[in-house]
């Protein structure tokens, strides 16, 4: 790695992310993506995007869009791009009769029946199919006569080297035996090159140095290189990163969290959540360190420390990261984030620069919404949790569940005495010293004076929120008011009695 290294130093860096916009941006291509970002601000190298759309049949605008928004979201900043494939068929074309000029391509005009019947043959006979080069050696009148017919036709590399070397930066040297390989398709026509062709191309334009990607495109080096070969490119450096696969090893599935980055983001988890989580998955710092932001990334990472062997995908890590990220983010900064989300599950609505509680179009204050959320913000792991956690501060009567007012084994009487004995408690206390701290005194010394201070703050939660776990019972009040706290015990109260 010495040489390499010194490479490094003396060489510009140019790297690319190549996603294909026939899908959303998932786990695996966003990983791709940061890998090559991280590596080239830590050598003042550039990122360069390029959109691969040759596709026309899967490709969509929407995926298209969806992929840049989400690496936007990200953090992840292009320096050049995108550049789209689609744009670029001149610049295929002239390679390609480059080649077919040197005689290093040549048109094949075999027809699929021929090529799967040969293949079968093949097969039988013990032989790993391939193409059997039956075009290669057509003259050029007879080219030109099935071109002039509009005869059906590909065009093919010829494969003369019988061995591939290459060295990998994480997996090392990686050898490929050509000999059973045939003439490779590289374009249907000289303006449509296949995936290959273009990538070879495109990555020679565009100056890159390094190439890294996931492992399932190894086998797509060897054609690749002879491609780079037969026009006589200079070589890149190969860098194939692991897969990710599921708790049980087995591949990573919608089941275990293989979404787009975006339902990641209606889901509630943050972005600099999904940085550090991705990053981890497969590069290992050396250190028990677990939080990274992106910068420290840039400065800690190295394609040495990225590991052989497939990474797992941990749903309760990314959890613990986000709950981490959400607790750390300043009440302000909280609240913007998660209004979004109490507006989409018909909570609040805004009206200009206010907001209103939407059954009971009670106008509630910024300052009261960022009270709400700092209770819970210890208790959120996504921002989409929220909702289902404070529904209850929103609406005007509460559907109790009788069994959830009992205390252990007290019975509906005790249960109406203890929510009586609140009432009474609350109802002397006035307006302006309705607060959490002094209801948490009073209301604490009376529980006290009882075996087990659950049988009157267990009723009283329940009364306020109808929910078997939730902010404590103090707080809680302070957010509804005296008014609708003592409303609420009445009506629990009712309940009990009919």
């Amino acid at each position: 790695m010495q040489n390499d290294n010194q490479k490094l130093k003396t060489d510009k860096i140019r790297v690319r992310f190549a996603p294909s916009p026939t899908g959303f941006l998932h786990v695996g291509g966003a990983r791709t993506a940061l890998f090559n970002y991280l590596f080239a601000k830590k050598n003042k190298g550039d990122f360069i995007l390029r959109i691969e759309d040759t596709d026309t049949k899967r490709f969509s605008p929407e995926f298209e869009k969806a992929i840049l928004e989400s690496l936007k979201w990200l953090g992840i900043k292009w320096d050049e791009g995108p550049y789209k494939q689609s744009e670029r068929k001149e610049i295929y074309k002239k390679y390609l009769e480059k080649l077919l000029n040197e005689n290093k391509a040549y048109y094949c005009f075999c027809s699929q029946e021929e090529i799967d019947a040969h293949r079968q043959y093949q097969m039988s006979i013990g032989q790993s199919p391939h193409y059997s080069g039956k075009c290669s050696n057509l003259s050029s009148e007879i080219i030109n006569n099935y071109l002039l017919q509009k005869k059906s036709s590909v065009i093919r590399l010829r494969i003369i080297s019988p061995k591939i070397n290459f060295k990998d930066l994480i997996r090392r040297q990686i050898e490929f035996n050509t000999n059973q390989m045939g003439d490779k398709v590289i374009a249907k026509n000289l303006f449509t090159p296949l995936y290959n062709f273009a990538v070879v191309i495109d990555d020679f334009e565009m100056k890159i140095s390094h190439i890294i990607r996931a492992e399932e495109h190894i086998s797509n080096t060897p054609i690749q290189i002879l491609i780079q070969q037969a026009l006589e490119f200079p070589s890149v450096q190969y860098a194939h990163v692991p897969l990710i696969l599921a708790p049980d090893k087995t591949k990573l599935s919608k089941r275990h969290g293989a979404i787009s980055v975006i339902e990641y983001k209606k889901q509630g988890y943050l972005p600099e959540t999904l940085i550090n989580f991705i990053a981890l998955l497969g590069w290992n710092p050396g250190t028990e360190k677990e939080i990274f932001s992106i910068i420290s990334l840039i400065k800690e990472f190295s394609l040495e420390r990225i590991q052989k062997g497939g990474a797992v995908f941990n749903l309760k890590k990314l959890d613990y990261l986000n709950g981490f990220y959400i607790r750390h983010k300043t009440i302000e900064k909280l609240t913007e984030l998660i209004i979004p989300y109490l507006i989409e599950a018909g909570l609040i609505i805004k009206i200009g620069d206010r907001y209103q509680i939407k059954k009971t179009k009670e106008e509630i204050s910024l300052e009261t919404l960022k009270k709400i959320i700092l209770i819970y913000q210890e208790r959120l792991k996504k921002l989409s949790e929220i909702s289902e956690l404070i529904d209850f501060l929103f609406e005007d009567k509460l559907k109790y569940n009788k069994d959830l007012l009992k205390w252990k084994e007290t019975n509906n009487q005790e249960i109406k005495s203890s929510l009586d004995k609140s009432e009474k408690i609350l109802s002397k206390i006035k307006k302006e010293n309705f607060n959490k701290e002094n209801l948490e005194k009073i209301l604490l010394t009376e529980a006290d004076k009882e075996k087990d201070r659950g049988r009157l703050l267990w009723p009283l939660r329940v009364a306020l929120t109808n929910k078997q776990a939730s902010a404590n019972p103090f707080e809680i009040a302070e957010i509804l008011g005296k008014e609708k706290t003592i409303k609420r015990i009445k009506e629990a109260i009712d309940i009990l009695t009919n």
